[in-house]
């Protein structure tokens, strides 16, 4: 699969997650098999760039793979901005977010409720891809609601407005994360267009992942919250896609030292005590198997040293096995 002038050996993306995607997740994805992870997304509002939020959203230069970031607005000169200020930055593509459902962005007509103003989508399509020099992808759903889908429509906009690839999760706004995602919409998108098409939504198994590219003739998959606490699903799905067979599933050995040291970076990239909030939620993803009543995770989560995080973990794993 290409974008622009890149070629990726691995049809299997990390899709951008607000809080989740930051560069510790990115970088361990991509060691577990990923073929590219794309940024959370940042604000278009110039004014939010320089802060420390934003600047840990970041791609930085030193990072491994291809280096895109998701810029999320309304205003079509500011997503133009925005996208510059990226790519100045270290970005070698630029991702449009139309697909984010949450309340907060919604109500500033990013994300998802642009899916109701195809006029101003093709306005901000074209501001950004004449913008820089770099590709420019695309992040949707289906539509607004059920009876209002239109990602065909909105697929061939984007070709003819110069996005390079398009992205489409299988669930309307109005679904957020409910039910189960459908594929037909994602089959129709691809068929109308020539740009790369990558099926999102519900990819959660290698069987999943060949499934959704036999039946809608996608070019790639991309694998979000199916992937928190389990980075190695894309080496998993990778094998399985190369070979028909399985992979074991990582012992618990392997998990320990996966998640200790994603600990430890989250420890080390966003300092200790921002580390260690953080860590929590992803510890409890790593856990969530094992353990099933949450014991363990109540008491970690209380835990306000960093150091007694990464002990506590120590302790959890030596009891378990």
């Amino acid at each position: 699969m290409r974008i622009g002038p890149y070629t990726l050996d691995v049809p299997l993306i990390v899709a951008p997650m607000a809080g989740v995607t930051d560069r510790p997740f990115r970088e361990l994805c991509l060691a577990h098999g990923a073929g590219m992870a794309i940024s959370e997304m940042m604000s278009s509002n110039p004014a939010l760039w320089r802060t420390n939020k934003s600047q840990k959203r970041m791609v930085h230069i030193d990072e491994s793979g291809l280096r895109s970031v998701q810029i999320a607005g309304a205003e079509p000169e500011l997503m133009a901005e925005a996208a510059r200020f990226c790519v100045e930055n270290g970005a070698q593509v630029i991702d449009i977010n139309m697909g984010c459902p949450m309340k907060k962005v919604n109500k500033k007509l990013a994300g998802s409720a642009l899916l109701t103003r195809p006029d101003l989508i093709e306005q901000i399509l074209t501001a950004t891809v004449n913008a820089v020099d770099v590709p420019v992808t695309l992040k949707t759903r289906t539509g607004w609601d059920p009876d209002n889908k239109n990602c065909v429509t909105i697929a061939r906009m984007a070709e003819d407005c110069g996005i390079q690839a398009l992205a489409l999760h299988g669930r309307t706004r109005a679904c957020m994360y409910k039910g189960e995602a459908e594929y037909d919409s994602i089959k129709a998108a691809k068929a109308a267009v020539s740009i790369p098409v990558i099926a999102n939504g519900d990819i959660d198994s290698p069987e999943k992942a060949q499934y959704v590219l036999d039946y809608t003739g996608a070019d790639a998959v991309m694998i979000g919250r199916p992937a928190q606490g389990r980075p190695w699903i894309f080496r998993e799905i990778h094998h399985y896609l190369t070979t028909g067979e399985h992979l074991p599933a990582p012992s618990l050995e392997e998990v320990r030292t996966i998640l200790l040291g994603h600990v430890q970076e989250l420890h080390q990239f966003y300092g200790e005590l921002k580390g260690l909030r953080i860590a929590r939620k992803h510890v409890g993803w790593y856990l969530k198997e094992h353990d099933q009543i949450g014991d363990f995770r109540r008491t970690f989560n209380a835990i306000e040293d960093a150091q007694q995080q990464i002990d506590a973990l120590q302790g959890y794993f030596d009891n378990v096995a």
